[in-house]
């Protein structure tokens, strides 16, 4: 009783005049898991995301790469390759001299051919060497030869994260610039085109790439080939170029864009270069920031959320996270703005979690009450007008006029001796679970299955006292027996690329007076109609079995129900049958299609 009284109070409270509260709650954990690193792999996958959405960029044209690939290692043998190679490409290079020329290759071993090498270097004039640090830190820096022949050295330090998506850039380690940085000063120092001039600033200095799109689209070309002159020099006239290794599993990087298989290391100073040139570097909110924008959003939310139904709230629910994911492609699309993705779409959920605590411990201690007399589909009627359906604690026999719709699959016996009984049970749910959702769009109640048969009833749990009532009725379940048929029609398609059977069913409906209670001893009850009026639905299913095949659709239907839909689709009447407690035959017909909207 103490538990008892504990909980009422929590849900008054939350259910008083804090509409926020719940929200604020939600903000708060939200933001403690931030704190812990919680939404970080989240965010990683938002990041991964926001790229493969988004409308992809061009690649800055004043770039361009020369590439040590497959072809290259195979016409040049396996690499480390003499240094003479490198002269032979900068001496290509003359003909139509690049603005800067970056190589993503370490020098740091002397050999024969480095006097060849660095008077190349020289007489290039735009060469940039890379620097870079062992796994014990110690600085490996180009031959002193060579950098002394150099225009600049940048350094080619890189960190990826920890699922190996590469995200970041390091610009400076003191005032060292990276690769990047240092052709684009050198490609600048050169030409009248205005490139701005990057400036040192903290001793590291990390940024966030904005992938411009795939690598591929970089213009690159073998290094063989242009060694060799078998390219136009005049391709690289002007260009800022990068030489690198792209060969498979020499030089792996992963980016949002390419990830599996990886593209080449060297493509992230491209890159960078890009984002630099055209002043877009990513921009992630600040933390601050981020921690105000969770404390919004959950009260927000827990406000929209509260005092509403649950379908409306699931429905917000719903349309919040999109709409929030939009508003963020649209800021990372044409903003260069990258702001937190799952963070504030997990604290709208927290919210709704929150808003659906005031009222959890009532419905429970109600669902408890009629665990046993309910139907799963119709929990959430009964609880949204449960006043309309319990007195007293029990559910009250109702007679009332509805239309009860029996379907089953033909054939079924047949089907079910050639299938192994997990892929006959897997088969079954996937039709049977088609058919429940017609019949649920489109208000019925499913009654209960028997077997590969479906009992549903429109016109429950409540009283249809109209006439226009019950017509609605009667055509909301012809409606749904269309819309099963072309399910079916899709299922089928399925079926038959996946090599399982074909489904073949029949309907009948019928309309009339049914008692709606419930059935059952005191150890198990069910909520579930009973009458004639079942048995008459049920009867019409087991004759569409004489329908031919020149029938548009397998259902049969009585007069009855006939008069009730007849303003809406058209029938063919096919026989008639004797039904019990009447002198005279009742018509049975087929529903041959809709009649056109006047």
């Amino acid at each position: 009783m103490v538990v008892k009284s504990w909980m009422q109070r929590v849900q008054n409270y939350l259910a008083g005049t804090h509409p926020w509260l719940p929200g604020a709650v939600a903000a708060a954990v939200s933001v403690g898991m931030s704190q812990l690193g919680a939404w970080q792999q989240l965010e990683q996958l938002g990041y991964n995301a926001l790229f493969q959405l988004r409308p992809p960029l061009n690649w800055d044209e004043r770039i361009a790469a020369i590439a040590i690939d497959q072809p290259s290692l195979q016409e040049y043998g396996q690499f480390p390759w003499k240094r003479d190679r490198y002269a032979q490409l900068l001496r290509a290079l003359q003909k139509s001299p690049p603005a800067a020329i970056g190589f993503d290759i370490l020098w740091v071993a002397p050999s024969p051919a480095d006097g060849q090498l660095a008077a190349a270097i020289a007489g290039s004039g735009k060469a940039v060497l890379a620097l870079a640090w062992d796994k014990e830190g110690k600085v490996l820096p180009p031959l002193p030869a060579l950098e002394r022949a150099a225009a600049k050295v940048g350094h080619i330090l890189h960190r990826a994260d920890d699922d190996g998506i590469s995200r970041q850039g390091t610009l400076f380690v003191q005032s060292l610039p990276a690769l990047g940085m240092a052709v684009l000063n050198v490609g600048n120092a050169g030409t009248q085109l205005g490139w701005p001039t990057p400036v040192a600033g903290q001793k590291l200095q990390n940024v966030w790439i904005n992938w411009p799109g795939k690598t591929e689209a970089v213009p690159t070309y073998s290094f063989a080939d242009v060694a060799e002159g078998r390219v136009d020099s005049s391709v690289f006239a002007g260009k800022l170029v990068l030489v690198g290794a792209t060969a498979t599993g020499m030089d792996p990087l992963r980016t949002p864009l390419n990830h599996n298989p990886p593209t080449a290391g060297v493509y992230l100073h491209a890159a960078l270069i890009d984002n630099i040139l055209n002043n877009r570097l990513l921009q992630r909110l600040p933390d601050w920031a981020g921690t105000l924008l969770l404390l919004a959003i959950g009260p927000a939310t827990s406000w929209l959320l509260f005092d509403r139904q649950l379908r409306g709230r699931i429905a917000i629910a719903l349309l919040l996270p999109p709409a929030y994911f939009a508003l963020a492609l649209a800021a990372f699309s044409w903003g260069s703005l990258w702001v937190p993705v799952a963070a504030p779409i997990g604290t709208v959920l927290f919210a709704l979690l929150g808003v659906q605590l005031r009222e959890q411990y009532e419905k429970q201690q109600l669902m408890n009450l009629f665990a046993q007399h309910v139907a799963p589909e119709m929990a959430q009627v009964i609880w949204e007008r449960k006043e309309e359906i319990f007195e007293n604690g029990e559910l009250e026999a109702m007679e009332l006029t509805a239309t009860v719709l029996f379907m089953d699959i033909r054939g079924f016996t047949t089907i079910s001796e050639s299938l192994p009984p997990r892929e006959l049970l897997s088969w079954l749910n996937l039709y049977l679970d088609a058919m429940a959702s017609c019949i649920m769009e489109h208000g019925g109640v499913i009654d209960k299955y028997i077997g590969d048969a479906i009992m549903a009833v429109f016109g429950i749990p409540f009283p249809q006292g109209q006439d226009e009532d019950i017509k609605r009725s009667a055509q909301a379940a012809i409606a749904a027996s269309l819309a099963m048929h072309e399910r079916l029609k899709l299922l089928n398609e399925r079926f038959k690329t996946e090599g399982r059977p074909q489904i073949k069913f029949g309907i009948g409906i019928h309309t009339g007076t049914v008692v709606a209670g419930t059935v059952g001893g005191a150890g198990r009850l069910s909520y579930s109609v009973l009458g004639d009026t079942v048995n008459v639905a049920a009867r019409l299913e087991s004759m569409t079995k004489t329908l031919t095949a020149d029938k548009p659709y397998k259902i049969l239907l009585t007069d009855r129900t006939l008069a009730c839909v007849s303003d809406c689709y058209g029938a063919e009447e096919v026989g008639a049958i004797q039904l019990r407690g009447k002198q005279t035959d009742t018509l049975v017909y087929t529903i041959s299609g809709e009649l056109p909207v006047n």
